[in-house]
């Protein structure tokens, strides 16, 4: 776990330093900004001592010349390393979301563990947002150390007591500045916590809607976000009110700073230490770092945040993977032959089964927990408490997880659609293109690609008969499914969801309960079409539906987590009590 933990804090530091060169180029370009502000009063003095008191108006001409060539440089300085700032904060929060989502989508799992999805996309959106404005955080840093340090060596020419002021007194306001900014990092991690879990129980509330209007439950539903809504808009307030105690108190030292260089140099000047020039200058720089000791301010607080959401994105970064090892090779080809011995995992407890290659398998089921505990084993998605699970002799545990998803695919009962068109949902969006071999574009084999992922396309559809829920559709496979394919019923999104599983073409193909919401007609025509199109292929049906156990080459019961008969659907119903009560009732 600390290996993982370190993995997490190397992919922040990489986002960050990543932005480097960008960075500093704009930090280059600010403190050339900066330089021209502090000067700005600088000239002023100057014009003053030496134009305005003189009555010169050649040399009042020449300086507003100069005057307005800075103010020309400090426009273009300013916007150019603005511009690379937010381009660095914007890049690395980019660099950051990608490494969740891969974190999140990797084969091994894990990263969801205890998490809802709408915590996993709070995290990926406003935390990485966050970590990434770190980057335009410590570039106007480096600004404002440009500005306080060229003010102070320029008061320290004309007045040593004025630069001792600003050198000295400077640390001291970040070190408060940095005090003052701790309770807004506590509570700012905990302000995204409350918002990551109500964003999390918004977008699951969202996502059982139809079934909470089914139920009733809406006032209930209602009532559950308000209590989250609310902890998370109290845990909002509370940091905003850390936020605006920092702000406050550390503008109040700075207005205080200021004013001290203000007295200071009014009495320089009485003394006559200073000319009527020097002190309109030592004025306007003490008014000019109001702003540089203000981004400070702002700094801390963004840096506050940065580390509370930086943490929260090293937590799933560092998540520990819910299956470890395997870096194995998948057997090419794929005979397809699962095998189990002795598992034991939650449900299943010491489950021998042979599943034959090529053959389509039936699993029925006494106790559902069970089911859902062998489709984790299969799908490598948890492993074994003891035992093992083999794809053509090979142990899972060996093999690379991700080369073992394209070669054994579950499709689980509670597979959700995207939004987007039914055809967008069963086909893949990019199609495998084939060429000659010398990399040149092949129109012909493109084509013939092309025609082929169609056919596919039609055989799948018309296996599942999602081919007549296009028909159905008012754009036909064009038409847009909705949310979660929400637009559809729930026989139509089963139709699609199988249509799409077969369309994949795997070499071994685990289905769950696939057809529990059609009607008895659809349902064995379904069957027959599954048959077909997968023949020759290793396909396990996990289901009690008979016309899909009818079909299968081979049944076998699993009955409190063993195997309890084997056989064909007709002898099992004829020779076994429990089989016909699991399925016929």
């Amino acid at each position: 776990m600390r290996s993982g933990e370190q993995s997490g804090r190397d992919v922040l530091t990489r986002s960050v330093r990543g932005q480097a060169r960008r960075v500093g180029l704009g930090a280059a370009l600010g403190c050339v900004h900066q330089l021209g502000e502090a000067l700005v009063p600088v000239l002023i003095g100057v014009v003053i001592d030496q134009a305005v008191a003189g009555q010169d108006a050649g040399r009042l001409a020449l300086w507003l010349a100069v005057l307005a060539v800075m103010y020309v440089a400090l426009s273009w300085s300013f916007r150019l390393g603005a511009r690379a700032g937010e381009r660095g904060a914007e890049e690395a929060a980019h660099t950051l979301r990608l490494a969740i989502v891969r974190r999140v989508l990797d084969a091994r799992g894990g990263a969801e563990e205890g998490r809802l999805p709408g915590e996993l996309a709070n995290v990926a959106t406003e935390d990485a947002k966050r970590v990434g404005a770190v980057n335009m955080a410590l570039m106007s840093g480096i600004w404002a150390v440009a500005g306080i340090t060229v003010s102070a060596v320029w008061l320290l020419l004309t007045s040593v007591p004025l630069g001792l002021i600003v050198l000295l007194g400077t640390p001291v306001l970040l070190w408060l500045g940095h005090l003052l900014s701790k309770p807004l990092e506590r509570r700012s991690e905990a302000e995204q916590d409350r918002a990551a879990h109500a964003s999390g129980v918004a977008a699951d509330l969202v996502a059982g809607l139809r079934v909470l209007k089914g139920l009733g439950a809406q006032q209930a539903a209602v009532e559950r976000y308000r209590r989250t809504s609310r902890a998370s808009l109290v845990a909002t307030l509370r940091a905003a009110r850390a936020e605006s105690w920092q702000t406050g108190l550390v503008l109040a030292l700075t207005g205080g700073f200021i004013a001290l260089i203000a007295l200071v140099g009014g009495r320089l000047a009485l003394d006559g230490s200073l000319t009527l020039g020097q002190l309109v200058s030592a004025v306007g720089l003490a008014l000019f770092l109001l702003g540089p000791l203000e981004t400070f301010a702002w700094v801390n607080a963004e840096l506050a945040q940065g580390r509370a959401s930086a943490a929260r994105v090293a937590e799933v970064l560092a998540a520990a993977p819910a299956v470890v090892g395997g870096d194995a090779p998948v057997p090419d080809p794929v005979r397809g032959e699962l095998r189990l011995r002795g598992v034991r995992l939650g449900g299943p407890d010491g489950v021998d089964l042979d599943v034959p290659a090529g053959r389509l398998t039936g699993i029925a089921v006494t106790d559902p927990a069970s089911a859902e505990a062998l489709l984790r084993c299969l799908g490598r998605e948890s492993d074994p408490e003891s035992g093992s699970v083999e794809l053509d002799g090979v142990p899972l545990t060996r093999l690379d997880p991700a080369g073992l998803r394209a070669a054994v695919l579950v499709a689980a009962h509670d597979a959700v659609l995207f939004d987007g068109s039914l055809a967008a949902n069963v086909t893949p969006e990019a199609e495998p293109r084939s060429g000659p071999a010398d990399g040149e574009p092949d129109e012909a084999a493109a084509g013939s690609t092309d025609e082929a992922a169609d056919l596919r396309t039609e055989r799948a559809m018309a296996a599942a008969h999602a081919d007549e829920v296009a028909r159905s559709l008012p754009r036909g496979a064009a038409t847009g499914v909705g949310e979660g394919g929400r637009s559809l019923s729930g026989g139509q999104r089963q139709r699609v969801l199988l249509a799409r599983a077969l369309r994949a073409g795997p070499p071994v193909l685990v289905v769950h309960d696939p057809t529990t919401a059609v009607d008895a007609v659809t349902e064995a025509r379904i069957a027959e079409g599954l048959r077909e199109i997968r023949r020759g292929r290793t396909t396990v049906v996990v289901t009690n539906s008979p016309a899909l156990l009818a079909v299968a080459d081979r049944v076998v019961l699993l009955d409190g987590g063993r195997i309890g008969a084997e056989g064909t659907h007709a002898e099992l119903v004829r020779a076994d009590a429990t089989y016909r009560t699991a399925v016929l009732t």
